[in-house]
């Protein structure tokens, strides 16, 4: 995993924000707003932070065959798939799990998609240190892994040099959701969660700032809070 994702022209701050619980599409309409508020420089670059209610999510990488809920038994069966315009596989979202939608641009602090990625990964193998989780540093599809499964997920759409769509990482969550997703192309794969790993109980609420204040210091940039669900400009800074 490369740490050094970050050039020397950092964008020197971001807002972060916490909304809580929000169903899918709606914080998938909430991002293409906030994304338009910063091409038309409106807004700084934001890091929203969310739970989500169970769905399934497939990036235009992923087959309808990769998420097989429709044939589980019951709860799996009512869990709704979506298809989104993010770039990976099948993926599922659902309680328990901290998602941050980084709505950012890219330039001038990072060379490419790429970097970005290494940058969201860095941040989150940092969050998972300071709870003494350390990730695998041998080759591995995008994302984060531990102990050889996954606990968090990457997908990005960059549009006019703004990205949508994040990170998500797997804090407490019925890890049973996953078994019926083709995680990044491979029957095989696994997840795990941070709760599972550390043997213990972990909330989303003891995620939220560490990984928010652990992404901004792999971006380089100095974070600032808002107090609520972001409105058409930005917020006053303070901590949740």
């Amino acid at each position: 995993m490369n740490t050094h994702a970050i050039n020397g022209n950092s964008v020197s701050k971001c807002t972060a924000v916490y909304i809580g619980m929000m169903e899918y599409n709606k914080s998938l309409a909430l991002q293409r707003r906030l994304a338009k508020e910063i091409v038309d420089g409106a807004r700084a670059n934001t890091l929203m932070l969310v739970e989500h209610p169970h769905v399934y999510t497939l990036g235009r990488r992923a087959s309808p065959s990769e998420a097989s809920v429709r044939e589980g038994p019951h709860p799996y069966a009512s869990v709704p798939v979506l298809s989104v315009d993010r770039g990976g596989q099948a993926t599922y979202h659902g309680p328990g799990q901290i998602v941050c939608y980084p709505i950012v641009r890219l330039r001038p602090t990072f060379d490419g998609p790429l970097a970005f990625v290494r940058a969201l990964e860095a941040g989150v193998a940092a969050t998972l240190a300071s709870f003494g989780i350390t990730v695998s540093q041998e080759p591995r599809p995008t994302g984060v892994w531990t102990g050889g499964a996954k606990i968090a997920a990457i997908g990005l759409r960059v549009s006019r040099g703004v990205t949508t769509h994040g990170v998500a990482l797997n804090v407490e969550p019925d890890l049973s959701y996953f078994d019926h997703i083709v995680q990044c192309g491979d029957p095989n794969a696994q997840a795990t969660s941070m709760s599972a790993e550390l043997g213990r109980p972990v909330s989303v609420a003891d995620v939220v700032r560490p990984l928010a204040e652990a992404l901004a210091a792999a971006f380089g940039w100095r974070l600032t809070w808002e107090s609520s669900e972001p409105q058409h400009t930005a917020g006053a800074s303070v901590s949740p």
